[in-house]
């Protein structure tokens, strides 16, 4: 066996070119069968395990290149500075403004943290609430929890509020759609009726003709006298209609 300062380097520049190494692979480089060793030697470093593969594989952590939640993924071998997966719950959890669910955690730590969360809870280290039929995993301090979960229902509500916008809209512009055409004159009627329908594109005709309660052969008509140009202005517009004249006083 090498000396260790001498094994220690070797190490350092094994990972330092394959940024990540298991034990056995670790042995190799020692030239040595110890995990006792091997662990002595990991010591003399700043090392990280991972918190995916059982915790099988082994890097420093001055090679991770962490993302924002602190986590870091090479060769989809996932690491944490936070050290185990318990222990990266824990913080991401006590440091949200929300909380979190199960699934939302799951997308960020890229594996299934149902049974960690569990342990957790009976540890009473975090703390949950269900919140719209959903488990939200919460801080275990009791005041940051509340504020936590006041700003998840807020979320909640703001979601509801745009699920539920685009249909108010929708009947909103149909009220005002239907309110516009009844002040119309019938010939105007035929052709505005037209002219949405041609908005629509296919089956344009029947949507309309159902939304104002018209004939489908009435918006069908007036969307072909549209695109045929048979548009007569002057009666359209209906006697009185249109600009008035303006009358030229004579001089005297």
């Amino acid at each position: 066996m090498a000396p260790i300062k001498d094994s220690t380097q070797l190490l350092v520049t094994y990972l330092n070119k394959n940024k990540i190494a298991t034990i056995e692979e670790i042995k190799n480089v020692l030239n040595t069968q110890s995990r006792m060793t091997v662990f002595r030697r990991l010591s003399k470093l700043d090392y990280l395990s991972s918190y995916s593969h059982s915790g099988k594989y082994y890097s420093l952590k001055r090679i991770a290149r962490y993302n924002k939640d602190g986590l870091w993924c090479y060769k989809s071998i996932l690491f944490s500075k936070f050290g185990t997966l318990k222990k990266t719950l824990e913080i991401l959890i006590s440091q949200s403004k929300s909380g979190y669910t199960a699934s939302e955690l799951n997308q960020i730590v890229q594996i299934k943290v149902e049974d960690a969360l569990l342990e957790l809870l009976k540890s009473k280290i975090i703390n949950r609430k269900k919140l719209s039929n959903v488990y939200v995993y919460l801080s275990s301090a009791v005041n940051f929890a509340k504020k936590q979960e006041i700003t998840r229902k807020d979320q909640i509500n703001y979601q509801n509020d745009l699920k539920m916008r685009p249909e108010v809209l929708m009947n909103e512009l149909k009220a005002a759609l239907i309110i516009f055409y009844s002040t119309l004159n019938e010939k105007q009627r035929r052709f505005y009726a037209g002219f949405e329908s041609l908005k629509l594109g296919y089956g344009g005709d029947k949507q309309i003709a159902e939304l104002l309660n018209i004939d489908k052969r009435t918006v069908a008509k007036g969307r072909r006298e549209l695109l045929e140009g048979d548009v007569d202005l002057d009666t359209i517009r209906g006697a009185g209609g249109g600009r008035k004249q303006i009358k030229k006083k004579s001089q005297k």
